[in-house]
């Protein structure tokens, strides 16, 4: 890290991947603010105010769990062209503690005051225990339980604590990659993503009043929805390559803009429109960036 920033222009923004999808669906949904809040852990250092300092003018309500025996966490982002490769030195963000900031009674009650959750798949390296705390209250108290699959690397190394979550997933994200990653770890042979969306959607559930939603999106290409015996595939909005600064954050965006429309009980072709309006904005900006209002209608 040192390294990149004596040698290259470096611009800091506020991250993580849960902490954008907040923030985009906050930005998304302007007032009341704080309709999103965010649990996450950081170090007593200059990076962690900052993060707080970030999430208070984005009007996100984060409660962070502070401790001092890790930095707050970072992750370079290499922008080439207009892709992008992550190189994340997680520090604080490993070391969140549900016994000491989830099960407090201030913190808990935040989470049985919320209708709809979300967490990224990353969030399984870290503690399996809080999220199957989240999970359970939600798909006895018949919320919304959301769920990314965040990395291929998470279906393959981290299998066995991604599918003790499953059973309570009622809305799955993923890109093509990751789809195509968690196909190949569950067995289903097959590579089209639409069977991969289909199985995916089909495998055992918790609560059997919701029907799990699963919705891949493919960069570029349409973003493929299973739900019930149907599959269906949305194009995305389109984009001059040179408006495209860096594709940082466009999948956390995505989720953003979903969920911003999803707990206004909006219908699911527009939730991905909204979904699809925010990663649209992203990607013309450096970083998981925005304007001040969003333009979606």
């Amino acid at each position: 890290f040192e390294e990149i920033v004596k040698r290259f222009k470096v611009e800091y923004h506020a991250g993580g991947a849960t902490q954008n999808a907040v923030k985009i669906a906050q930005w998304m949904i302007q007032k009341p603010h704080k309709v999103g809040t965010f649990f996450g852990c950081i170090g007593k250092d200059e990076f962690g105010k900052i993060l707080k300092q970030k999430a208070e003018e984005c009007h996100v309500d984060a409660h962070y769990y502070e401790q001092s025996k890790e930095p707050t966490g970072t992750c370079a982002a290499c922008i080439t062209g207009d892709n992008r490769s992550l190189i994340a030195n997680l520090g604080a963000a490993n070391c969140y503690k549900k016994d000491k900031h989830l099960d407090l009674e201030e913190n808990w009650k935040l989470v049985e005051k919320a209708k709809v959750y979300y967490i990224a798949g990353f969030f399984l390296t870290v503690s399996l225990e809080s999220i199957l705390k989240v999970a359970k209250h939600a798909s006895e108290n018949n919320k919304i339980f959301c769920m990314n699959l965040s990395a291929p690397f998470i279906s393959e190394h981290f299998k066995d604590s991604l599918m003790k979550v499953m059973p309570y997933v009622d809305i799955l994200f993923g890109n093509e990659a990751e789809a195509a990653t968690f196909a190949r770890e569950q067995g289903f042979e097959t590579e089209d993503i639409e069977e991969i969306a289909k199985k995916t959607q089909s495998l055992a559930k918790e609560n059997k009043k919701r029907q799990r939603i699963v919705v891949f999106t493919q960069g570029k290409e349409g973003t493929v929805m299973a739900k019930g015996e149907k599959v269906e595939t949305f194009p995305v909005i389109e984009i001059d390559q040179k408006d495209i600064v860096d594709t940082n954050g466009a999948g956390d965006a995505f989720v953003g803009g979903f969920l911003s429309e999803l707990v206004q009980d909006k219908s699911l072709e527009q939730c991905i429109r909204a979904g699809h309006y925010a990663a649209n904005v992203i990607i013309r900006h450096s970083g998981c960036t925005f304007p001040e209002k969003p333009d979606f209608h």
